[in-house]
């Protein structure tokens, strides 16, 4: 057998950030099963079986299938997340809470944008390892990316889905820094990126609901703002080691989705300041971790790939941290390997299989010291 070379550190990084997210969830799901029971075990279901045991399984073969496989079909990859994407303006799309961001098939549902994110971030890859070189030629660096995320944006807001949107652009712009692409391209590409959104707040009712929200928290304490304000008095009852696993109060009657988008609120109740502390350090050394597999990848190709996986979760992580606690407008991203998203769950432990595949083919030289 194969000796094993991965990053074990990274490994156990994650298999802690799992397990706290298996202990979490459940914990946080009792606020349905109070509810309703019969969806308290769909979810469960959805989350264990189809996102944590397919994660596994996902995981395994991102460590089997070799990496160059990635690039080859790189481009297929990427049409088949916006295929799949489209696909939720069809028969087979379904809504929730006023936004059309589900497929259907057979009784199966899943999100097709966690497929897209993760095509988008392989072609993107794919494509900067090719321009090396050719990076300061801005018909070959800036103008595709600007066409890349335009198909997947259109798409995206036609959900509409702002937050998947913010997640690509960042990303995006990650592996752009990574490249070595000229600094006023870079800033040029952040400009236009600030710009974009500007205008979607502007004429986007709902997103400019979501900035009043968060630059007066304390107004529209029953419509707009109530899930901050639920959310940061869960956080604030945890006090410095919280109430307990199990004994959170808002989860029951107060937080809106306390096993999704609320999950942080939940831990910072029932694992205070501690254990709140802890979820943010361990995103904190993954993403480091991260960044420092991508530090010894063996090519350029693999180099932003793992920038582009790392990048993603991380920020779409904090983004439901700074959401949750008041620092940055809500969006509504799960928090990645504890939130609900039996889909999520499974594509991120599939990009955790890649990157440990990558770190175990990485500079040996270097691993070494």
């Amino acid at each position: 057998m194969k000796k094993w070379k991965g990053d074990n550190v990274f490994l156990g990084i994650v298999i802690a950030l799992v397990v706290i997210g298996v202990v979490m969830f459940t914990s946080a799901s009792l606020g349905i099963l109070a509810r309703n029971e019969d969806k308290f075990y769909n979810v469960l279901l959805s989350q264990f079986v189809f996102g944590l045991g397919g994660g596994i399984i996902a995981l395994y073969l991102g460590l089997r299938i070799p990496y160059g496989f990635w690039r080859k079909y790189a481009l297929y990859l990427f049409i088949l997340g916006l295929g799949l994407t489209a696909l939720v303006f069809t028969k087979l799309g379904s809504s929730h809470g006023g936004a059309t961001r589900w497929v259907s098939i057979f009784g199966f549902s899943f999100q097709p944008v966690e497929f897209l994110k993760i095509g988008f971030v392989i072609y993107f890859a794919a494509w900067l390892s090719w321009l090396r070189g050719k990076l300061d030629d801005i018909r070959l660096s800036v103008i595709p990316l600007f066409a890349f995320v335009g198909i997947s944006a259109f798409l995206l807001l036609k959900q509409p889905d702002t937050k998947s949107v913010i997640l690509i652009v960042i990303t995006a712009i990650g592996m752009l820094f990574v490249s070595g692409v000229p600094w006023k391209y870079l800033l040029g590409v952040m400009a236009v990126a600030l710009v974009g959104f500007s205008i979607l707040v502007f004429f986007k009712p709902y997103l400019m609901n979501r900035v009043q929200t968060f630059l007066n928290p304390s107004q529209n304490s029953n419509t707009s703002s109530y899930q901050l304000q639920q959310s940061l008095i869960a956080i604030g009852s945890g006090g410095m080691f919280g109430r307990g696993v199990g004994q959170s109060i808002q989860k029951f009657n107060y937080l809106p989705e306390p096993q999704g988008d609320s999950i942080f609120a939940v831990i910072g109740e029932e694992l205070g300041f501690v254990g709140s502390v802890l979820v943010v350090c361990l995103f904190i050394a993954f993403a480091f971790r991260g960044y420092r597999i991508a530090l010894l990848a063996p090519d350029s190709f693999t180099k932003m790939l793992v920038i582009g996986f790392i990048t993603l979760m991380t920020a779409q992580s904090f983004m439901n941290i700074a959401s949750i606690t008041g620092v940055f407008p809500l969006t509504g991203v799960p928090l990645v390997f504890i939130s609900q998203g039996g889909t999520s769950l499974l594509l991120a432990l599939g990009m955790v299989g890649i990157i440990l595949n990558i770190s175990s083919n990485g500079k040996k030289s270097l691993v070494e010291k």
